[in-house]
Formats: structure tokens, sequence, C-alpha cells
């Protein structure tokens, strides 16, 4: 693992793929352009890192577009000192992303090979403020709630109750919500008096989410 290969290449995606599209915050580009895509996927693959699309890393999972992690991440938009839960690992790059954003991240992937590697891909690199849970994401982590943000990077049917009960007051959560072959990214903002505002952001396309509060496991 070189995570100082493919500098050019990382530059040019944020310039090209990202703030040409219209993704201005400061911070956010700085960070994408630091943190190596390529050491979160398959050896195999490495050339294609950063590439303007999604890519398969195992487990029937993929590696999301690097547009659509900088479209999830500005619209979540964590802050110093915030505690994120983020749903569904994979790869561990958007946790890469959000843990260099905010104060603790907590991520859950039911896999336990992929959890295990993105573990140790946060250890390499040094990452040390994020904590890798193998289980239903569904159900989010009660242990370390309350969450200022909560991040689900697989489709549902729906929101699932349990994270919204898992979200901090006030706090935002962000989840793609649809059919399996189409969603729209719905993003919930719970204001400073504990009313819950709903709306909807751009459409997407993600592997489902899988456990008791979304798809049943006969989808894959």
């Amino acid at each position: 693992m070189n995570p100082e290969a493919y500098s050019e290449e990382r530059h040019a995606m944020v310039e090209s793929q990202i703030r040409a599209r219209g993704i201005t915050n400061p911070r956010l580009l700085e960070v994408m352009s630091s943190v190596p895509r390529h050491c979160f996927i398959p050896k195999e693959l490495e050339s294609n890192a950063y590439e303007d699309r999604p890519l398969n890393i195992g487990s029937h999972q993929t590696i999301s577009q690097p547009y659509m992690v900088a479209v999830m991440t500005d619209v979540l938009d964590p802050q110093p000192g915030d505690r994120v839960l983020e749903i569904g690992t994979g790869s561990g790059y958007q946790e890469a992303i959000l843990a260099a954003l905010a104060d603790e991240v907590v991520t859950v992937e039911r896999h336990e090979e992929l959890a295990e590697q993105a573990a140790s891909r946060f250890d390499e690199l040094g990452f040390s403020n994020i904590r890798v849970v193998v289980g239903d994401g569904t159900t989010g982590v009660p242990e370390y709630a309350p969450y200022d943000r909560i991040l689900v990077t697989a489709a549902s049917p729906h929101i699932p109750a349990p994270l919204m009960e898992q979200l901090k007051t006030p706090g935002r959560l962000l989840c793609p919500v649809g059919s399996r072959e189409a969603q729209r990214l719905v993003v919930l903002d719970r204001t400073p008096d504990g009313r819950i505002e709903e709306r909807e952001s751009v459409g997407c396309v993600f592997v489902p989410l899988v456990g008791r509060e979304g798809w049943s496991e006969d989808i894959e």
C-alpha cells in the first residue's frame, strides 16, 4: 500500500468530477484530495481508483462513485466534534473521508471479511478515530448513541426506525430510499426543538440495505 501514489489522478478527480459539478466545500475538497482512494479497493483495480464510477470490492458490494461520496458527505455536513454513525462500511473509503472531517466515526458492516479488511486499512493509514462493528446496520449501534450525523450507504425501502431513535437533537440523517433498482437520497433533520424535517436530494443507485429493518436476505 502506497498512500502517496496517484497524487495527480487524485487531484484531477477532485477538480473534474467534484468541484466542476458544483461542490465547493473547501474542507471536503481538501480531504478528498488527500485520502488515497486507491488504497481502499482490490489491488487489481488500483489503476481504476480515480475513475468516475463505482467499483466492485467483493461480497456483492461496491465502493461508490467519487462524486456520490462527495455529494453525500457535503449534504451530511459533518463538523469537528461530531460523532458520526455510518451504515455499510464496505471498503472503508467513505468512513475515512468522514473521519477526516468529524471527531469520531462508528461504522457497521454485516460482511465480516469486508469489516476486517477495512479495519486493517484504517490502522495502516493512521485513522485512529474509526470504530468498526460487525452486525446488522439497520438496527444501528445504540451503545455509542446518540449521533450528530447518521449516513446510510445502502438502499433501504424506508428509514430504519432504530436509526432515527439514535439521532441526536439536533442532528441529520441521510439514507437512499426507494426500490431495489433506484432510490432518492432522503435527508432528515431533527431540529433543536425536536421536529423532523424531511427533503429529497439527488437520485442514486446503491446496493440493498439488508437486515431486520431493511431488505430481506433473499434479495441478493
